[in-house]
């Protein structure tokens, strides 16, 4: 593989040199803001998807893990039912679900960074565009983007009229959803936008016969507003107010066990399969992932509330921008991890984060150059408790609490200097500071037989403290960027990039049976050694984009899995290195024989390899492929729209997602694999006149049974895997008004 990709980056800058001789015809250009400043996608010299606010309405992207469907070599998964997605890009992402650690994908709203993995799990409306950045951007984006960054941008309020949207929906399971949004200019200096969604799912997805009723329901509600104001002609200060409230349920995970049952047919191969026994001799042979016996209360709530500022002024000879974020957040959810009807590991989380950030940055151009420099800081604060069930295992109860702070501060600056007509030359350093103070543990609440030998206690003894941790770390680093764009005509792009990106360490929150467990993990570094061409066949209504990648990952941060006093434990630590390479391939063909057709394709090559590690089964030798990381990915949309006569337009839409097997955990358990699947959508709507739309949707159309997440725990006697949604469908109503 590592041949042919070589071969394929080398040739990357012939084709681009050679492929456009004809003059350029105008075509819409795709803009972005991935640099902090807004460019056209054909002067950036790194991957960027864009998907514009027309295609996020269209494709029903809803949450953060939709964003998966359009570019390849990014998985977005679930670690539990309907929640807690975590993002992978290029093989780079954190396996995990705690609120206090942090992603490696950074994940930005409005230029304001979400610091916790809890505050990925929302639900997205009234948007501008979505833009995703593969590979470390860690000189503009600072710590934790080792893997890229995703960049979520509201839409603004305008001064040019008043305008809106309503739009109703009715779908499958008893779903009801409603949105809208108004812009309102209320002068010529003041200008105010309101947007807010609704989603009330009466019908979840998972059927809890221990219960009697499904489970995995959804209500929630969110909304936002903004004022613009022009303050000056130079100065305009933009603020926004947003609140979010849930009061929904985790869905169930597929359950499994390790025992053979008595009276099983020969052909029943355990452990693995869910008519496989736990210890306490359940199993479940109905053969629908989606049908368990769940014991623990599913109720997923979530209070948020959040605001920015966003000042600019323009100084004359350069522009000043500050970007103030303040986020407060509170969830509690339940979840079986066990995936049957014994409290064996049951667990019920309670989170409360918060965080404010600020940004300073001043940009400026002149003929030969563009630059920026800024200043960035943040405190974020997050206090977990989990309250687990053991009983009918270990006959006890664990307290699990954390109470971290986290403090950062940087300063960066980036330059792009154009040191000949067609050439370029791109610059940028960061120096990053951080620290974090954690205090936490495990405590066995009832220690009774035969729970009593983790702490060596007697059976019966009260509350003991099983592991406790009280740390402070903290760590200085760079990230930096070098690199070189040619642009051998208007319409091509050739670049090449070396860029090192750092991702902070931090602490594992979850339970812990010794305080070895509790010990902080270390930041990993991330090298990308990148070459890609993007290029606009105007011509032929073609756009296309290739890049070549290879990943030089040193101390992975990623799940080990280890023992502690003969039982199971997952430990969060780091593996020496890993090497990665791959590439990326995007196109967009508009023919113009077919008017009104759109064709959209990517392809993604990839291969994650971690290095040798010590775990639970001894010496894992270097070779093991990292979590979440096909070898091969694919993503495509062909969409249609013609004239039905009367002022009247029809469109056609159908996308597909291919995936290829992939490991849920560093040592490639086979029970807890993917298998190569496809997930298809379609929707087809009718625009009607007076700016009235109707359209039917359908997701996972083929209702595929893929596993988005898994964890083996067979000396427990169980594991368990979490599948991704099933079919979904439904009718929407739309109505503009300006």
């Amino acid at each position: 593989m590592r041949a042919r990709l070589l071969v394929g980056a080398a040739a990357l800058a012939f084709i681009a040199g050679a492929a456009q001789a004809a003059e350029p015809v105008e075509i819409e250009a795709v803009t972005v803001t991935a640099q902090k400043r807004t460019q056209d996608t054909l002067d950036v010299g790194l991957n960027v998807a864009v998907v514009g606010a027309q295609e996020l309405a269209d494709r029903r992207v809803a949450q953060v893990s939709d964003l998966v469907a359009f570019t390849p070599n990014v998985d977005i998964k679930e670690n539990m039912p309907g929640v807690l997605p975590v993002v992978t890009i290029r093989g780079v992402g954190l396996n995990d679900f705690s609120a206090t650690n942090n992603p490696s994908a950074g994940v930005y709203v409005d230029e304001v960074y979400l610091s916790s993995l809890a505050l990925m799990n929302f639900d997205l409306f009234d948007l501008e565009r979505m833009e995703a950045l593969k590979g470390p951007q860690g000189t503009l984006y600072g710590r934790n983007s080792t893997a890229g960054a995703i960049n979520i941008v509201t839409a603004k309020p305008s001064f040019g009229g008043v305008q809106g949207r309503l739009a109703a929906g009715y779908g499958n399971y008893q779903t009801a959803e409603i949105e809208g949004m108004v812009n309102l200019p209320v002068s010529d200096t003041l200008a105010l936008r309101f947007a807010g969604k609704a989603v009330k799912q009466d019908e979840g997805f998972f059927d809890n016969r221990l219960i009697g009723r499904d489970i995995g329901r959804r209500e929630v509600g969110m909304a936002r507003a903004q004022a613009l104001w022009a303050a000056s002609e130079d100065v305009e200060v933009l603020v926004k107010l947003e609140v979010q409230k849930g009061r929904s349920e985790v869905g169930g995970p597929e359950f499994f066990g390790a025992l053979t049952p008595p009276g099983a047919s020969a052909g029943l191969v355990c452990p693995g399969s869910p008519a496989c026994m736990d210890f306490q001799g359940y199993t479940d042979t109905d053969g629908d992932p989606f049908a368990g016996a769940w014991s623990v209360d599913p109720t997923y709530d979530v209070d948020q509330r959040a605001a920015t500022v966003r000042l600019t002024a323009d100084l004359g000879w350069a522009d000043l921008t500050s970007v103030t974020g303040y986020v407060d957040f509170k969830r509690q959810w339940g979840a079986d991890t066990d995936g049957g009807p014994f409290r064996q590991t049951d667990f019920v989380e309670r989170d409360k984060i918060s965080q404010v950030s600020q940004e300073l940055r001043l940009s400026g151009a002149t003929e030969a150059s563009d630059w920026i420099v800024g200043v960035f800081a943040s405190r974020d604060r997050v206090k977990m408790t989990y309250d687990g069930s053991l009983q009918d295992l270990f006959n006890t109860k664990l307290l699990t609490f954390t109470d971290q702070t986290a403090k950062s501060a940087a300063a960066f600056g980036n330059l792009e200097w154009r040191f000949a007509p067609d050439l370029s030359l791109v610059a940028g350093l960061r120096y990053t500071w951080e620290e974090k103070a954690n205090v936490g543990g495990d405590l066995d609440l009832v220690p009774n037989c035969p729970a009593s030998f983790l702490s060596m206690t007697p059976c019966g003894a009260g509350p003991v403290t099983l592991a406790f941790i009280d740390t402070t770390i903290d760590d200085t680093n760079w990230s930096w960027k070098l690199g070189l764009n040619w642009k051998p005509n208007p319409m091509t792009l050739v670049y090449g990039s070396i860029s090192q990106g750092v991702k902070s360490g931090g602490f594992f929150s979850g339970v812990a049976t010794t305080s070895a467990q509790l010990q902080p993990y270390e930041p990993e570094t991330l090298i990308d050694y990148e070459v890609g061409v993007k290029q606009r066949l105007s011509s032929l209504g073609l756009s296309w984009s290739a890049s070549a990648f290879y990943y030089d990952y040193a101390d992975v941060q990623t799940f080990i899995r280890d023992t502690s006093g003969g039982l199971p434990i997952q430990r969060l630590g780091n593996v020496d290195e890993a090497a990665i390479y791959g590439l990326d391939l995007d196109a967009m063909w508009s023919p113009a024989a077919l008017p009104g057709l759109d064709l959209v394709g990517g392809l993604g090559l990839l291969h994650a390899e971690l290095g040798a590690f010590e775990s639970s089964t001894g010496l894992t030798p270097k070779g093991n492929r990292m979590p979440d990381a096909p070898e091969v990915s694919f993503t495509l949309s062909a969409a249609y729209s013609f004239d039905l006569g009367q002022d009247a337009t029809g469109r056609l839409q159908f996308d597909g997602r291919y995936a290829d097997d992939m490991f849920k955990d560093a040592l490639n358990d086979p029970l807890i694999t993917t298998d190569a699947y496809w997930v298809w959508n379609a929707r087809a709507s009718v625009a009607l006149p007076g700016d009235w739309e109707v359209a039917v949707w359908g997701k996972n159309l083929a209702d595929e049974q893929y596993v988005t997440q898994g964890v083996n725990n067979l000396p427990l006697g169980f594991g368990f895997r979490v599948y991704g949604a099933p079919r979904t469908f439904g009718l929407t109503v739309s109505k503009a008004f300006q």
